[in-house]
């Protein structure tokens, strides 16, 4: 038995808060993940750090706010940036820098096997994984998703091609349960298996597409309406299209590409389970920010939650969370606490017994107490976003914190705020800053100067707006 716990980060990319049967989806189907959350303990008030993908990305490695990194969109090589319609984007960094000294680092340092599978996302090749602490990298690259698709070849870089028609999200399980086998076992391993599912494009096996096909017909689905068109894009790129929200879970090819990744979690717990690893190893299950549901074929809704994937809304941010360590975290329990991505970093260098590193995760807040104890008080705070940036799904750029039961939200186009009380109002449908002004001028201070100390960079204002949007 292994000095420290072994550790396995799953990260989803693109997961919305219900698409998983056990956040009651009654479409998709995931037995295995379902399980996972029985044996370990769930939050149900868990948040990514930003609304797309590379800034969460990052905060998890560094333990550090994406504004204060000055990463705070998904990072873009091929010069969609910046977006333009009554402001301009903010300018941002696009590499999570070498000189953060990462959690993977941390974890190489005390002497763990460190091992990226999947996703990367986090700027070209002086930043790859290997240069963050990672002694092994498969398929981690600057690209975003799959570029020439799901199936092989996959033209990927540090991944060698399967056969031909071999699926990406069963490959990537596949390496990372032949990583476990493979492992030095005198010593731990952190595995970040970052997959790059249920990102576009939407491809999945043709024998589940036709089961979840089957499935929406048995379930009336194909016979209800989908989507609903709502206003045109807010940016110049896409002005001319409209955004479109999906209302109801009926995709069969999003649902396939969800079960594949539900088997590749089955898959890993039984390679667990068979190098008998299974009480020694801390499995966490999240996603980087929420489904996409209002643009780019919008496969998946995320009701009760608003809007989606690039919006300052809850769908964009609130993820499923599940940890489990059997015999240390109770299974089957629920915990309320706030908790975002800065967050991983002290919970898991605690839960190993390795030393903190403060000056490094400063934004992070160790979630090891109620993880360990799920009666314990724990208040981390409130907690902050700024994506001062639009969101090629619809969003514009913003700022927000939650704090206790509210969500406050401030736009830069107009300058509007926003106040929810998610205990009410859950699905952010009832702005109630004109009731509680004291509330709103107390959340614009709190809000205002977390800005200020993470020196955030801002949108300007486009000169050009109306010749460009017109």
């Amino acid at each position: 038995m292994n000095m420290q716990p072994n550790v396995i980060m799953i990260l989803i990319d693109d997961l919305g808060w219900m698409d998983l049967s056990c956040q009651g989806s009654s479409f998709y189907e995931t037995p295995h993940i379902d399980q996972l959350r029985k044996e370990g303990m769930a939050f149900d008030q868990a948040y990514a750090a930003c609304p797309v993908c590379s800034p969460s990305r990052a905060s998890i490695l560094s333990g550090k706010y994406p504004a204060r990194l000055k990463v705070t969109d998904w990072i873009d090589h091929e010069n969609y940036h910046p977006c333009r319609g009554k402001l301009i984007d903010a300018p941002y960094i696009k590499e999570l820098p070498v000189s953060e000294f990462s959690m993977a680092k941390a974890f190489q340092e005390a002497g763990y096997q460190t091992w990226h599978v999947g996703k990367w996302h986090l700027g070209k090749e002086a930043a790859y994984p290997e240069h963050h602490g990672f002694d092994v990298n498969l398929g981690g690259s600057w690209w975003g998703h799959p570029k020439k698709g799901y199936f092989s070849p996959y033209h990927m870089e540090n991944l060698s091609e399967g056969p031909e028609g071999e699926y990406l999200t069963d490959r990537i399980g596949a390496e990372a349960a032949a990583l476990i086998r493979s492992r030095d076992r005198q010593r731990p391993f952190f595995l970040n298996l970052w997959h790059y599912a249920v990102h576009t494009p939407l491809q999945a096996k043709a024998e589940d597409i036709a089961y979840f096909e089957e499935k929406a017909k048995r379930m009336g689905l194909d016979q209800q309406d989908s989507f609903e068109i709502g206003d045109p894009f807010p940016i110049m790129q896409k002005k001319d299209k409209r955004i479109t929200r999906r209302i109801v879970q009926s995709d069969p090819v999003y649902a396939a590409m969800i079960k594949a990744l539900d088997d590749s979690v089955g898959q890993l717990r039984a390679t667990l389970k068979a190098e008998a690893l299974d009480e020694d190893t801390i499995v966490i299950f999240t996603s980087d920010n929420g489904g996409l549901a209002t643009a780019e074929h919008s496969p998946t809704c995320n009701f009760p939650l608003s809007e989606g994937k690039g919006w300052m809304y809850e769908g964009a941010v609130r993820e499923p969370l599940f940890v489990r360590w059997p015999g240390k975290i109770e299974a089957g329990s629920l915990s309320h606490a706030l908790t975002t991505s800065p967050d991983f970093y002290p919970t898991l260098l605690e839960l190993c017994g390795l030393p903190l590193r403060p000056q490094q995760h400063c934004d992070g807040v160790s979630l090891a107490p109620v993880l360990l104890n799920p009666q314990a008080k724990f208040d981390r705070g409130p907690i902050f976003w700024h994506y001062p940036h639009y969101g090629n799904q619809g969003g514009t750029p913003g700022s927000a914190l939650r704090c206790g039961k509210w969500k406050y939200i401030e736009f830069y186009e107009d300058h509007s705020v926003r106040l929810f009380d998610l205990e009410q109002d859950v699905s952010e449908k009832h702005n109630v800053a004109d009731v509680h002004p004291d509330l709103v001028r107390q959340f614009h201070s709190l809000l205002h100067e977390w800005l200020e100390a993470v020196d955030a960079w801002y949108p300007e204002v486009n000169p050009n707006a109306e010749q460009d949007m017109a």
